[in-house]
């Protein structure tokens, strides 16, 4: 699969775990809180592996714009690392951990945004399909290897049971996604 097609992928998975943190934060359901803040942990420590490690590297190059794009991600993962360790030491539920959890999901969003709208077309314009879906390949081994499964696994499930789960997922944009992309965006963890 396209390295940017999967990267868009977790940006909707992200994004589904934001919507349901918020609606448990506005039930004050701390416990559902807490589980979805260890969540997007985990999947954010897998997605920037797989930027920093294959993608990033692959396309800092190819552009002076691209490059500087890139380089500003690096410094926005810097950020998110920095609020996840401090909201690890805080107490779920209270109020420094909803104020940091809340500035984590919007610097998050910011970064899903650029990445989306500046980012992923300059690269998809200097780059071939055979490019994009060697890095595809190499990124959906990492994540297998961080324990992520991989959409090769996720495909096997039916259109009915990838449905079921981006609905539960609040996964974004899932009534328009084909097969594949359903497979890529949904946790089978």
């Amino acid at each position: 699969m396209d390295c940017l097609d999967l990267l868009i992928a977790d940006h909707n998975r992200f994004r589904g775990t934001f919507s349901r943190f918020q609606t448990a934060h506005e039930s004050d359901n701390v416990p559902e809180m807490a589980r979805l803040a260890a969540l997007l942990s985990q999947d954010l420590q897998i997605h920037t592996t797989i930027e920093e490690e294959i993608v990033y590297p692959a396309i800092h190059d190819l552009s002076e714009e691209i490059g500087e794009t890139v380089d500003e991600g690096l410094q926005e993962h810097h950020v998110a690392d920095v609020l996840d360790a401090e909201i690890k030491a805080l107490t779920p539920g209270g109020d420094e951990w909803v104020a940091k959890m809340t500035v984590l999901i919007e610097s998050v969003e910011h970064h899903i945004d650029e990445e989306e709208s500046e980012l992923f077309p300059s690269v998809r314009s200097a780059t071939d399909a055979a490019f994009r879906e060697n890095l595809g390949q190499q990124m959906d081994a990492r994540r297998a290897g961080m324990g992520f499964p991989t959409v090769e696994e996720r495909e096997r499930l039916s259109v009915e049971e990838l449905k079921k789960l981006a609905s539960e997922q609040e996964i974004a944009g899932r009534s328009k996604m084909s097969k594949q992309e359903l497979a890529a965006a949904v946790d089978t963890r």
